[in-house]
């Protein structure tokens, strides 16, 4: 046992090693090493008049092999770091070795790069401080000195169509920031854009392209790459997340490595065999490498890591196993590699938040590298699969409230239980403010952590309450799992609920919370498991609750016996219900939810009792994503 202990755990270092499928998106060896008998393009140093600066400034320019004055190139204009010169890709990178060995192959159309200087001053050397205030802001200023003197001077000096299209700018650190900032800023000159691991002067993404639509339209290719293990990873990424959320088509390419020249060798590789030809963006989301580490990793681990196809890469050092594979639902069998590293990659997974657990040798066990919740009865890994459309539950510069989590001794039950408790911003400084209460369930085989951790229940209501589109109030969250006699859904389950709430929960928060009392300040809700006891609990009490949510749920139809006494109370008070109800906001997860055709039958019978009711679906299936966007929703309904 001490020795699979100590294996599981060494899933917590990262361990870099092969894996086929993507890393054939990686520069083969040998591709930045000069070859004989090849044709050879030329280097030259050119000098060109800048108004902008008030100097003739240098600039380097390749001409590639079979260049000839009676041919039209189009230009790529590749910039240098913080550091650097228009030498710095000549001396480091070697592009002239890159881009020979690929001609050499039939991998490029022919094209003139040109490497200026990107510091536009008088005294542009590198020399000195290079991080001296007016040498930064030389970096900005060189945008205008490329759009009026250099380009101008390209293309009257050589060979070049004069056109968007057959125009590039790419760069690598700071020059990756300068090219998204002057490619994207001016899209009528540039429809090829590429920043290799884009430094902090890359401008906010909503600055790079305020009109997302007119860059969708305008550009051929957009390319964002950077290394794994660099730490300006998040400029990349946020860049690549406003993109994404935008529909502007894009490639996101991750690769190993740091903030050095192997990346950025390998980037000039990959991008110049795109740009000047037809693009099939449908390839896009495949371009990569690795993925980016899952928000819900613990501190540090490397591995799962989401693709931007929402493919996962699953990885763990197990090496005196014999069999692993990744339940995520479906079980994918992980492969060995010679250090004992498991790997596996999915098919994309779908939006949200999901479940899951390693199985070594027929034992599951919770992923170490990620963190863990209670869920499916157990404490199993989970992972969170970005998407488009999850911005209402992001961490934003919004005033924040808190997560409590509050011990407390039950009458009903005879014993000490646990509550987490969100309060809203200010709930601490408004001391005179009292607060209507939201009591929140969560499903079978979860416990009351779910919705603050699972559910983000917090940054839910945080963002809004920001918008002023939900009132300030507070949410209970109540575990809803009993003693082992009055498990499940039945009428003891059911009966045990009702009297927690009533005579334990709520007179607990409203003895130790500034929160306003009578129906019209009580709602409660639930899903799955918790939307049956939010059923039965809310509907036997409307005179507590003026507000009822029920998330993928209902009444279940293949055990009439069980609940023909709720619907025998529905049809004998069907007048007292609607009219002590403000609304009874029933949801559920599409077709593909498992709770959907009961729902369904429920509704129903709800139908012909004359209940009224506010029907809504989300798609998703039985699922967090759905949940997070119930709660969304009927947070703006409540207490108004």
């Amino acid at each position: 046992m001490k020795k699979n202990i100590i294996f599981f755990l060494c899933a917590l270092a990262f361990s870099f090693c092969a894996y086929s499928q993507n890393y054939s998106m990686l520069a083969p060896e040998g591709f930045d090493t000069p070859k004989s008998g090849i044709p050879h393009g030329k280097i030259d140093s050119v000098t060109y008049p800048s108004k902008t600066v008030g100097v003739s400034r240098k600039a380097l320019i390749y001409t590639p092999p079979g260049y000839s004055k009676s041919k039209k190139y189009p230009v790529l204009y590749l910039l240098h770091g913080i550091g650097g010169d228009e030498k710095e890709w000549y001396k480091n990178g070697q592009p002239q070795v890159i881009l020979d060995n690929l001609y050499a192959q039939g991998k490029l159309t022919p094209m003139i790069v040109v490497l200026p200087n990107g510091r536009a001053m008088k005294d542009d050397s590198a020399a000195g401080n290079i991080m001296a205030p007016d040498k930064v802001a030389a970096f900005a200023t060189f945008e205008k000195d490329l759009l009026n003197d250099l380009i101008p001077y390209i293309e009257k000096k050589y060979p070049v169509k004069k056109d968007r299209v057959n125009r590039a700018v790419a760069g690598l650190s700071m020059g990756g920031g300068q090219s998204l900032n002057f490619g994207l800023g001016n899209l009528d000159t540039f429809a090829w854009v590429g920043g290799f691991s884009s430094a902090p002067n890359t401008k906010s993404p909503i600055e790079l392209l305020p009109n997302p639509a007119e860059a969708q339209k305008k550009l051929k290719l957009l390319w964002i790459s950077c290394g794994d293990s660099d730490g300006l990873m998040y400029i990349s990424k946020r860049t690549h997340d406003y993109l994404a959320e935008n529909n502007v088509k894009h490639i996101f390419y991750v690769e190993p490595g740091g903030h050095d020249f192997k990346v950025w060798k390998n980037d000039l590789y990959m991008f110049s065999q795109l740009i000047f030809k037809p693009v099939n963006t449908s390839a896009f989301a495949k371009y990569t490498v690795l993925g980016i580490p899952a928000s819900t990793n613990i501190r540090s681990a490397s591995y799962p890591q989401i693709l931007p196809d929402s493919r996962v890469i699953f990885r763990t050092k197990a090496p005196d196993a014999q069999k692993v594979q990744v339940d995520l639902g479906r079980k994918y069998d992980m492969v060995k590699d010679a250090d004992g590293i498991w790997s596996a990659t999915t098919d994309s997974v779908s939006e949200g938040f999901h479940y899951y657990s390693l199985i070594i040798d027929g034992l599951p066990i919770a992923d170490p590298a990620s963190e863990t919740f209670y869920g499916m009865g157990r404490m199993a890994s989970g992972i969170e699969i970005p998407f488009k459309g999850d911005d209402y539950y992001a961490l934003k510069n919004v005033p924040h409230g808190d997560i409590r989590i509050k011990k407390y001794y039950s009458q009903a039950n005879n014993g000490w239980r646990q509550l987490y408790i969100y309060t809203p911003p200010g709930y601490d400084s408004n001391t005179s403010q009292k607060y209507p209460v939201l009591y929140l369930q969560h499903g079978g085989g979860e416990d009351e952590s779910g919705w603050a951790k699972q559910g983000k229940t917090d940054l839910i209501l945080d963002n809004l309450i920001a918008e002023q589109k939900a009132k300030p109030m507070i949410i209970v969250m109540a575990d809803g799992n009993f003693s082992t006699g009055i498990r499940g859904f039945n009428e003891r389950a059911l009966m045990a609920f009702e009297n927690e709430i009533k005579q334990a929960v709520i007179p607990f928060i409203e003895s130790n919370y500034r929160v306003a009392t009578g129906s019209e300040n009580r709602a409660l809700a639930g899903l799955s498991m918790g939307g049956i006891q939010t059923l039965y609990a809310g509907i036997k009490n409307t005179d507590m609750f003026d507000y009822l949510g029920v998330f993928s749920s209902g009444w279940w139809a293949n055990q009439p016996e069980m609940y023909s006494a709720q619907y025998d109370f529905m049809r004998q008070n069907a007048d007292m219900i609607n009219n002590n109800l403000k609304s009874l906001w029933i949801s559920m997860g599409g077709k593909e939810d498992i709770a959907y055709e009961n729902c369904k039958i429920m509704l129903g019978k709800f139908d012909e009792m004359g209940i009224k009711y506010t029907y809504s679906e989300y798609p998703g299936g039985h699922t967090w994503p759905v949940w997070r966007n119930n709660l969304y929703n009927f947070a703006q309904i409540v207490f108004k």
